[in-house]
């Protein structure tokens, strides 16, 4: 008998602190307020294309439509292909827009200054050439504004003209360079030229996108075992044929109408 209460007492404890398994859904998941609280807090995320809509006093792709083309190379300055493409424009009296990572600008002071002494454009392309939308905004302003002292020592002015690496680039940082006063300047015909292309391939992508208004990229300036000879190599017959098409070609302060130097 006692051996039986003892078993039934047993018995109603074990059952009485019983509960059933908690399952990781249940663990995971926040209440339901909390979710939606979230989501009302978060930024809605923009692709390039609706940032440019709404931030089309800052965000610019192409000029007015006029019979007039902007040539832009980046990631300059580059000795094995900087001063090529330089003797080329020199020789056909061309004025471009080169945008600039401030660390090759400290390797090469003189080839920053040989673009400006020469009559072209410079802008800001970051100081190490990251992807601006993978950093925080502090990083993402020191880029900016490191590469801003470093050009200004060598060109004289600091740019208005943002170009991020890959074309890339966040909302929170767009409102920063529109508080700012500069503007980013992206592309809408690409040469493609960083993939190694032959120079019928660069002339090609080129010539067959160009129309009046349009910002063409290219690259003066590349990484370990870059190969620009395709645009080297066609940048004479692009000028050539770009006259004849009756455009002019100019810098890009002088297609957007906009001040080279940040206020």
């Amino acid at each position: 008998m006692r051996v039986r209460l003892i078993m039934l007492m047993v018995i109603v404890i074990f059952l009485g602190g019983y509960h059933a398994p908690v399952s990781s859904r249940d663990v995971s998941s926040p209440p339901s307020e909390s979710v939606s609280g979230s989501d009302s807090t978060e930024e809605e995320q923009l692709t390039l294309g609706q940032l440019r809509q709404k931030y089309a006093d800052t965000f610019k792709t192409n000029g007015p439509s006029t019979k007039k083309v902007a040539l832009t190379f980046d990631d300059v300055p580059d000795p094995r292909f900087t001063p090529q493409v330089l003797d080329v424009l020199k020789k056909y009296n061309v004025r471009a827009t080169f945008f600039i990572v401030g660390s090759r600008a400290e390797k090469h002071p003189d080839l920053v200054k040989r673009i400006v002494k020469e009559g072209h454009m410079v802008g800001n392309h970051s100081y190490n050439h990251p992807e601006f939308s993978k950093l925080s905004m502090n990083a993402f302003r020191k880029q900016i504004l490191h590469t801003g002292d470093i050009i200004r020592r060598l060109a004289g002015y600091t740019p208005k003209m943002i170009r991020p690496p890959y074309g890339d680039i966040n909302e929170e940082q767009l409102r920063w360079a529109a508080k700012q006063h500069y503007s980013i300047v992206n592309w809408n015909v690409d040469s493609l030229d960083w993939k190694g292309l032959s120079k019928e391939q660069v002339k090609d992508n080129i010539l067959s996108a160009v129309k009046p208004g349009s910002i063409v990229l290219q690259h003066a300036g590349g990484g370990v075992g870059s190969n620009l000879n395709g645009t080297i190599e066609a940048l004479p017959e692009i000028i050539e044929e770009l006259r004849k098409r009756g455009y002019e070609l100019v810098t890009l302060d002088e297609m957007l109408g906009l001040p080279k130097a940040k206020d």
